[in-house]
């Protein structure tokens, strides 16, 4: 089983450095830490036990990859737009391709381009950054749900088998639409928030304000994902408030895309899901002042890049 990482960032580096620490035959494409990570391996620190990889099979051209059987997609959504292109080597007829992202409806472009070809979502729950060149920090959880959303995906299977191995906690969960709104439960109000009021997510939960701001946006939300067909226990808010509450600090991907001026996931993690429960007769007004805030933020700086 051949398996192909496309951006070895935080979580592609962690889940794909899992796997090859296991001895799974792992393939890493990267981007600007190529050279460094092809001489001194990728390196992860986790709170399960350091480790690095080296020799490591590491890429920065796509055509120079094996054709894989499972890839694990952990790019940003904002470069879906060359997927398409960039996995055409790495694909063959029974090829799984798994979308690890944030947001909703991102694998429908992708399928319009592989409509023979299985695709899932995956659903990272684990607080994990790049710290530097080469270099992962792990700081807690870990989990990766998965879930079909075109084709058999008879190998996700396979996948959760491996990582259990790896001592991953994984799920394959059968309702797409369910796993993918249940992920924004929490998405949707830590990332913008930490973005708009400039703070981490400890800083929200501990301030009576805040937290009971993010809950009524996890209500939305779950309003939301109900109007959709997903299937949001009444608990659920109670519980990821109840998780967070017990995490360590940490600054969510938005928000380092924001220090880092970099174009944020608005579309995939705020407009996508706003649009699909209009559609389904539920308007969710304060995430639609979120998005709002988000826009005219990154309008700012982007413009001056």
């Amino acid at each position: 089983m051949k398996y192909a990482i496309v951006g070895t960032g935080a979580i592609g580096g962690f889940y794909g450095g899992e796997l090859a620490r296991i001895g799974k035959d792992v393939h890493f494409l990267l981007r600007s830490d190529y050279e460094f990570v092809k001489q001194n391996g990728l390196k992860v620190h986790s709170v399960n036990g350091d480790f690095c990889i080296n020799p490591i099979n590491a890429y920065n051209d796509a055509k120079q990859m094996p054709q894989c059987d499972i890839i694990l997609v952990c790019m940003k959504t904002t470069q879906n737009h060359l997927l398409p292109e960039l996995l055409y080597p790495l694909v063959k007829p029974s090829t799984c391709i798994v979308l690890v992202q944030n947001g909703l409806n991102i694998e429908k472009k992708l399928a319009s381009s592989y409509p023979d070809i299985d695709i899932a979502a995956g659903m990272a729950f684990v607080c994990c950054n790049k710290i530097k060149i080469g270099e992962i920090m792990h700081l807690d959880y870990g989990k990766l749900t998965v879930s079909p959303y075109q084709g058999k995906c008879s190998y996700l299977k396979t996948l959760c088998n491996d990582l259990t191995e790896a001592g991953i906690d994984n799920y394959l969960w059968e309702e797409y639409v369910t796993a993918r709104w249940r992920k924004l439960v929490w998405n949707i109000p830590y990332n913008g928030l930490t973005v708009v009021l400039n703070t981490t997510t400890e800083l929200l939960m501990k301030n009576e304000a805040s937290r009971q701001l993010v809950k009524e946006l996890m209500e939305e939300v779950r309003a939301g994902g109900l109007a959709c067909g997903a299937d949001i226990p009444d608990n659920f808010i109670d519980e990821m408030l109840k998780s967070t509450d017990q995490m360590r600090p940490y600054d969510p991907s938005m928000r380092l895309d924001f220090l880092r001026h970099h174009q944020m996931e608005i579309e995939a993690i705020y407009s996508n899901p706003i649009a699909a429960a209009h559609n389904a007769g539920v308007e969710m007004p304060k995430i639609a002042m979120l998005e709002k805030q988000l826009k005219f933020i990154q309008a700012g700086y982007l413009q001056k890049v």
